[in-house]
């Protein structure tokens, strides 16, 4: 994809860092940042560890590119969006197969409009296949009346896309449209349990994937002059007539929802997944802009964004070229050069801190079953040293500045989402800070096929009493990091 100054798109270099500078303000945990006018490339920063090769968790991002799968499969003529979803699934009929259920099509799938209000978590429910946790509960409502977010429904048109072709969704993508288009061959999905994809959340691409998906549909079909997919069904994906909003208030949710596409202000539409995973396509100034992040239990974060995307660089468009700015430009690549991976900030260790460590504290009983822990400080870095219902686990963090490493906890998933792996464990980013002086803050993010964000916060009494606070927001996991706890030393 070519690659062009901001100012030739008309766009001002400094426009373009000032967006970037208020991700930093609103210390979002950025990973990448692109942004497309036309066919040419104007903004790509990698926030290391991350780069471009990197392949990333879209999350629910990925039910868009379901979506879109099931638009080809419509055109093959493999299905119509007026079936009944129960069509697909025979085997699976039982006593919950109600009226409702049974008048729900795959068009009413694809806008949210099912006949679920909430579905069964299948995420602790121990099933070997997760088609049939879909099946558990009698419905909620009429379809194709109330939108209602349900993810399990977007799995559930990936499981027909994958049996009407007979291969995996995003195969099928790939021999329709996406290796033709430069996506990367080796581009996949997670794997649900039953052996599916995990098509609502799972989908593993690059940042530049993204942008050539995104831009594919904001090209109604096309990409450079050859058309894949038809006009129509794109133009009813994007095009946002169902209503997610009960109260009309003004948040990124109010803008409506096409096929499994969010409405976005003045006429966008966009993709999204949790955590911030992005694509906005902008058709009045043929712009497209893609977000990686893991900002998860960050509330108000998306209306952040798009408040800092609209007003740095979408209101900001110019329809002719501007002057170049050499300064602007090379400080803005200098940034995108040197991003590197949020983290909390700290200049020194407290005194206090200096008297507990190597201390050991023992801990009352509590969710997260830790029997002591310990710190071990030095100038610049630190080590969490503790024991768990696995045993004796540390970590090494960064003060003021990220460390990296395994994260201590085994047996997570791996590329079959739920399923333990003996031994598996996830890449981290650790850093801390002392936001009081006698208080010591850790963040955990944790940047493998799963993202997850724990915060642990150590309050100290007096040098032998002290609270310990962890929270974590995790699809599924970290789960043994959740809860309160006093500890003392002896």
């Amino acid at each position: 994809m070519p690659y062009t100054t901001p100012e030739q798109v008309g766009l001002s270099s400094a426009d373009v860092l000032n967006f970037y500078k208020d991700l930093e303000r609103f210390h979002f945990s950025t990973h990448s940042v692109v942004m497309m006018r036309g066919d040419k490339i104007f903004s790509e920063a990698y926030y290391a560890p991350f780069t471009a090769d990197f392949k990333h968790r879209m999350y629910s991002t990925s039910k868009s590119f379901v979506s879109i799968a099931v638009g080809f499969c419509e055109q093959d003529g493999l299905l119509s969006l007026d079936d009944p979803m129960t069509k697909f699934f025979p085997e699976y009929k039982n006593e919950n197969w109600d009226a409702k259920l049974l008048e729900t099509t795959v068009c009413d799938m694809l806008m949210m409009e099912t006949s679920m209000e909430k579905n069964v978590t299948w995420f602790s429910s121990g099933t070997s296949d997760r088609t049939e946790v879909y099946f558990r509960k009698k419905s909620d409502k009429h379809s194709g009346c109330i939108n209602s977010y349900d993810s399990s429904g977007s799995y559930m048109l990936g499981v027909i896309v994958e049996r009407v072709t007979g291969k995996p969704f995003l195969d099928y993508l790939k021999e329709k449209v996406l290796c033709e288009i430069g996506f990367s061959p080796d581009a996949y999905c997670i794997l649900a349990p039953g052996g599916h994809s995990f098509g609502d959340s799972g989908v593993m691409c690059t940042s530049r994937d993204l942008l050539l998906f995104a831009r594919f549909v904001l090209n109604g079909g096309t990409y450079n002059g050859k058309r894949y997919l038809n006009e129509d069904y794109i133009k009813a994906a994007t095009t946002m007539s169902v209503c997610t909003d009960d109260y009309g208030f003004a948040t990124n949710s109010s803008h409506g929802y096409g096929y499994q596409f969010w409405g976005a202000p003045e006429g966008c539409f966009a993709t999204h997944g949790m955590g911030t995973q992005v694509s906005l396509c902008d058709p009045k100034h043929d712009f497209v802009f893609v977000i990686t992040a893991d900002n998860q239990g960050f509330i108000g974060h998306y209306d952040l964004l798009y408040e800092a995307l609209y007003r740095n660089i979408i209101h900001r468009f110019s329809d002719a070229p501007l002057s170049e700015d050499g300064a602007a430009e090379k400080a803005l690549r200098s940034f995108e050069a040197n991003a590197k991976l949020f983290s909390l900030s700290a200049d020194s260790i407290p005194p206090f801190f200096r008297e507990i460590s190597g201390k050991t504290f023992f801990c009352d009983p509590a969710p997260m079953g830790w029997k002591w822990f310990r710190f071990d400080l030095e100038d610049g870095t630190g080590t969490l040293t503790y024991e768990n219902k696995q045993g004796e686990k540390s970590f090494r963090f960064g003060i003021g500045h990220n460390e990296f490493g395994k994260f201590p906890e085994t047996g997570y998933a791996d590329t079959v989402a739920t399923v333990p792996v003996p031994g598996h464990r996830y890449d981290g980013a650790f850093s801390a800070d002392f936001p009081e002086p006698q208080k010591l803050r850790i963040r955990v993010q944790i940047i493998d096929k799963y993202f997850g964000n724990l915060g642990m916060v150590f309050g100290f009494k007096d040098a032998d009493r002290a609270t310990v606070r962890m929270k974590k927001t995790a699809e599924y996991f970290l789960m043994e990091y959740d809860g309160l706890m006093n500890a003392h030393a002896k």
